[in-house]
């Protein structure tokens, strides 16, 4: 079964080619949370059965993240905050949520744009404080690029591993799913301890 839904994963990205991958990730970048798993995983998968390119797939991942976020922060920039709360309602991003990344964003300053890259829920509106705050736009997209594209190779080379160990992830399925479910409990367990370490000092 695992391997029908790798093939054909495969071959659903290989027919939209470089331009859907593109197109995928810019939105990915934008105010449609659109998950950047669902397209660069299966990108790595027909990586790696030669379908595509593996550097290309990964460049225009990150061109497309890059004008996507772009698209954000002048956005955010230009239509301001209150309004930006009225227009997140129409795709599903509530005003909390945006204060939240805010928070974030002031907590963190600029190094806040590479982190949000990498944090599953922020990178899709992380752009949007740093365009209210009208962020410096070289630091922006230095850390736009620099966050997008270790995202982008993590995610293609997972999914060129999975296509290259398919036989091995079948065997192994289920001691996989509990590694990775005790790996990230021990994440948010430290994160947690960490958290209440600061409130309490």
């Amino acid at each position: 079964m695992i391997h029908s839904i790798i093939n054909t994963l495969a071959a659903f990205i290989n027919q939209v080619g470089y331009l859907g991958i593109f197109i995928g990730m810019f939105l990915e970048s934008t105010l449609v949370p659109l998950p950047s798993e669902l397209i660069m995983i299966p990108a790595g998968l027909a990586a790696e059965k030669g379908l595509m390119n593996i550097y290309l797939i990964i460049f225009v991942g990150v061109l497309g993240n890059i004008l996507g976020a772009v698209f954000s922060y002048y956005l955010a920039s230009s239509i301001g905050r209150s309004l930006l709360f009225k227009i997140g309602k129409y795709f599903f991003v509530k005003a909390e949520t945006i204060i939240k990344i805010e928070g974030f964003f002031q907590n963190h300053g600029s190094i806040s744009i590479f982190l949000g890259r990498l944090l599953p829920g922020f990178r899709h509106f992380i752009s949007l404080p740093a365009g209210i705050a009208k962020m410096d736009m070289k630091l922006f997209l230095t850390y736009t690029a620099i966050g997008s594209t270790l995202w982008n190779i993590v995610l293609t080379f997972l999914g060129f591993f999975i296509g290259r160990n398919q036989e091995l992830i079948e065997h192994n399925l289920q001691k996989i799913i509990v590694i990775t479910l005790v790996v990230c409990a021990a994440i948010l367990l430290i994160y947690i301890l960490k958290s209440r370490k600061k409130i309490q000092s």
